[in-house]
């Protein structure tokens, strides 16, 4: 599955995203490439998603995202290559 949100005059920068447990069940995948403005940041690809997705809107607008297994922050910036994971909320005891 592939997503585009670009600027046709600027740099793009192509990312993986991996949803996993119930935000993979929302999505209806397991992995879609992202095409984005190389200005582009973590809040950019998520709001990319929650526009583009069949059902993005379920997803949250500030999931909680991992790059490379390191928790990220929503303003931080993406580099070609990134490889997302959005992590649903953990429970248990």
């Amino acid at each position: 599955m592939h997503f585009r949100d670009t600027n046709s005059s600027s740099s793009t920068l192509q990312v993986t995203v991996r949803p996993f447990a119930r935000y993979a069940e929302i999505l209806g995948f397991e992995e879609a490439t992202l095409e984005l403005d190389e200005s582009a940041t973590v809040a950019d690809a998520v709001a990319l998603l929650r526009k583009s997705a069949s059902n993005g809107q379920m997803l949250p607008a500030r999931p909680l995202v991992a790059i490379h297994l390191e928790q990220v922050g929503a303003d931080r910036p993406l580099r070609d290559g990134d490889a997302l994971a959005l992590l649903p909320p953990l429970a248990g005891g």
